[in-house]
């Protein structure tokens, strides 16, 4: 089967890309042709095909789409022009936010009503989805995530400088609103608050890209303020598995995910994990196993105390996940959906 899987971004560090590149050698694996594109959600710009230009060129058996929205609303657009069985996958933003906002969830709902086939890789936002719309239950699909560690190397402590008696609190985000970084940057200006001598005992660190302008600005500003505080811009993904080695805890203070390939990559190296108590984070993270789960600042800083006094505690929380999140399982599952949904749109 030829398949066309559709990112709405380029950057090739960004989790979209990586779970899309990911998709295609699965899928290859299942002797099916692949072709995976960037399309813009904005439109074309010069250098950018439309995605009927892209169906039409590449002719695909089936098409699979990243978000929702973002590359949703453009193919419900161009729908008439493109003559193949869909698949999307909905992503954290689309349930979590998109959904709450009419003008993006008229959309949604839209694409949730005409694909022909729907995925998402968090079984909690499959379980409340089908409590809120039953008639798309027969076309929704639970893919479990995988997550492929890269073999690269990088001098990450050499490189901020960090002793290695200091604790390291990795956050690999992109910078933007969604992530929560700045914020994140204030719920440790709070610990600072409480406990001024620790500032030599811990580093924060953020690496990821820049996709918005103006927090960028913001967040450059705010850690230009602060001497414990790094920004390492765009890790390769083949070296982040190396990044969180010398990392001793994972920080994710996102508003929304649907389940960040950076948290599973940190459960896989059994990596301690500090992240929101969000629908995206909960399938990694159990509480007191593997991490914690904060829901306001006040658990924000007890969690963050414990996790710098106690190595011990530390050690303990580091229980690698090596039985998860394995390719072969989510090429599997991924195969199956597509054979079942172009058969079904071909009956």
């Amino acid at each position: 089967m030829r398949i066309l899987i559709c990112s709405p971004e380029h950057n090739k560090a960004t989790g979209n890309w990586v779970t899309a590149s990911r998709y295609r050698r699965g899928l290859e694996s299942f002797s099916h042709q692949v072709s995976l594109c960037h399309v813009s959600p904005s439109g074309p710009s010069f250098a950018d095909e439309s995605l009927a230009a892209m169906v039409d060129r590449i002719k695909p058996d089936l098409l699979v789409l990243l978000h929702a929205y973002r590359l949703g609303k453009l193919w419900l657009q161009q729908r008439q022009q493109i003559n193949c069985p869909v698949v999307v996958m909905l992503s954290g933003t689309d349930v979590n936010e998109g959904l709450q906002q009419p003008e993006q969830a008229v959309v949604i709902e839209e694409v949730l009503s005409q694909a022909d086939g729907l995925m998402a890789h968090n079984a909690l936002m499959i379980e409340s989805l089908q409590c809120q719309y039953p008639e798309v239950a027969a076309r929704l699909h639970y893919l479990p995530a995988a997550i492929e560690l890269g073999t690269g190397d990088y001098p990450l402590r050499q490189q901020i400088d960090c002793t290695d008696d200091a604790v390291l609190f990795l956050c690999p985000a992109s910078i933007r609103p969604v992530k929560g970084v700045i914020h994140l940057i204030e719920l440790f200006d709070s610990l600072v608050r409480q406990q001024q001598e620790w500032q030599q005992k811990w580093q924060l660190v953020f690496c990821g890209p820049e996709l918005d302008d103006s927090y960028s600005q913001h967040f450059h500003r705010a850690v230009n303020e602060r001497p414990w505080v790094h920004y390492l811009g765009v890790i390769p993904p083949e070296s982040m598995a190396a990044v969180m080695k010398q990392a001793d805890v994972v920080v994710n203070n996102s508003k929304s995910e649907g389940l960040p390939n950076a948290l599973i990559e940190a459960s896989v190296l059994g990596k301690p994990i500090l992240a929101s108590d969000i629908l995206g984070n909960r399938p990694i993270v159990d509480q007191g196993v593997n991490g914690f789960l904060y829901q306001d600042q006040q658990q924000f800083c007890q969690f963050c105390t414990e996790l710098i006094v106690n190595h011990q505690l530390r050690d303990t929380l580091s229980q690698p996940r090596a039985d998860r999140y394995h390719i072969d399982c989510e090429s599997r599952e991924l195969d199956r959906i597509c054979r079942e949904v172009y058969d079904r749109a071909c009956r």
